[in-house]
């Protein structure tokens, strides 16, 4: 049986859509890769859970099982009580971690880039990072009384050393090269600042918000147990003491979620704005 030749040197067209379809397989397979080892641990932490609610490790029912903690949930949403506490320290994280992140980005900029203030600024900052921001809530409380005024400060104050640092180790790790070659180009101080020394600095800013906004909500458990009276942390301190362990674990996983939330926006808007960088 005779066969047609296919003429030398033609090749197979592929159709329009096939480019696309790969594209779209390739995004597939390396979603599903980089969910599956999260949701791996979180799978083992559930059979964790479990196996030391029922083998009763640490009492008789003073772990509770998922399903229960699931339940609760449940209960405090329909009654409202998880919905006003979440709005409650929503606010008072936010506004807590803009005060401290604004500031710390802005003295970790005035300290990296001008060493004088450097060696005048630095030996308070390190005094004042070893003392704890649940240290000061009576000093606070006793200045401020216990209004909403008073968390956002103790926030703030965590917030605002860590930033302050992660900022300040960042501009002052720019090579001084960068900057010598705009100023004799003759690139004027605020291009200087905004096109040189910012983009250099930019992956130690977003470095610093994921920290800071991960402080925030370890202070916000400190201001909250400072006269508040709805919140993640004060429904804590109520329910340990009537040993609610159920609904206990209902705001220790609020709290969980809402700094994995907030690291996760920060790191995704990291990516988008500063996309030079590799780390």
């Amino acid at each position: 049986m005779a066969h047609t030749a296919r003429p030398a040197g033609r090749r197979e067209v592929a159709s329009p859509g096939q480019p696309v379809r790969r594209r779209r397989a390739v995004v597939r397979s390396r979603a599903l890769g980089s969910a599956a080892a999260p949701l791996a641990s979180a799978a083992l932490v559930l059979v964790l859970w479990w196996a030391a609610a029922r083998g009763a490790v640490l009492g008789a029912g003073l772990v509770p099982t998922p399903w229960q903690t699931l339940r609760e949930a449940h209960a405090m949403w329909a009654d409202g009580t998880l919905t006003a506490d979440l709005r409650a320290s929503l606010a008072r994280a936010g506004q807590g971690f803009a005060y401290g992140a604004s500031a710390g980005i802005a003295v970790g900029f005035l300290t990296g880039h001008r060493p004088g203030v450097a060696a005048l600024v630095g030996p308070v900052m390190s005094f004042l990072r070893p003392i704890p921001a649940i240290a000061l809530v009576p000093l606070i409380t006793a200045w401020f009384g216990i209004g909403e005024q008073a968390k956002h400060l103790v926030i703030a104050y965590a917030v605002f050393l860590a930033v302050w640092l992660y900022v300040h180790d960042g501009v002052a790790r720019v090579p001084a090269d960068y900057l010598r070659a705009a100023r004799t180009l003759g690139v004027p101080a605020w291009r200087r600042l905004t096109e040189v020394l910012l983009p250099a600095a930019a992956p130690s800013v977003v470095a610093a918000l994921r920290y800071g906004a991960g402080l925030a909500f370890l202070a916000l458990v400190a201001a909250e147990l400072g006269g508040a009276q709805s919140g993640i942390a004060y429904r804590l301190q109520v329910d340990g003491q009537f040993l609610r362990t159920d609904r206990m674990f209902v705001g220790l996983i609020e709290l969980g979620l809402l700094g994995l939330a907030a690291d996760a926006l920060i790191s995704f808007a990291g990516r988008r704005l500063v996309h030079w960088s590799t780390s």
